[in-house]
């Protein structure tokens, strides 16, 4: 298989992006807040209009990996309170992919981007329970700076933060 391009999303990209969204979230989170919670979750949170306009934002940052179709995305925005710090907002591969590296190459993606933006730093939330997600991030150089609960599941969340 060759190597999946990365590329910024499109509007046209946000059907395929909630897939992935849905696919990755069942695979890492059923087990903790449930299948039902993930369904309402991604009706919510990923919302084709929004992703739509996500993608069109000059102030977010939003990749797609594709390889025939889209596998995985990224998405970070300004952080609302802190200068010169971005928000992970998002970072899916669809199941198949974990553990190939494009997760990791997702992540390089918009840290450059993050970085010829003037940012110095990247923080992000993360289900405590989801050892794949907890994994990642430790395995990247992110240190866990915060734990919290975290809103409308009734589970602990960790928040980490990296160096641009």
């Amino acid at each position: 298989m060759t190597n999946p391009t990365v590329r910024p999303a499109e509007p046209g990209d946000a059907t395929a992006i909630r897939c992935v969204a849905r696919e990755s979230w069942h695979s890492a989170y059923d087990d903790i807040i449930g299948a039902s919670t993930v369904d309402e979750t991604i009706d919510e949170w990923y919302d084709t209009e929004r992703l739509r306009e996500s993608a069109t934002r000059t102030d977010h940052e939003v990749f797609v990996a594709e390889h025939e179709e889209i596998i995985g995305f990224v998405h970070a925005a300004p952080h609302p309170d802190a200068e010169a710090v971005f928000q992970l907002l998002r970072i899916y591969v669809v199941s198949d992919e974990w553990g190939s590296g494009l997760g990791s190459r997702l992540l390089n993606r918009v840290e450059g981007r993050l970085r010829e933006r003037g940012g110095e730093r990247v923080r992000l939330s993360v289900l405590a329970d989801n050892g794949v997600g907890v994994g990642f991030y430790e395995a990247r150089d992110f240190d866990r700076i915060e734990e919290r609960e975290a809103d409308g599941f009734g589970v602990w969340e960790y928040v980490y933060e990296k160096e641009l």
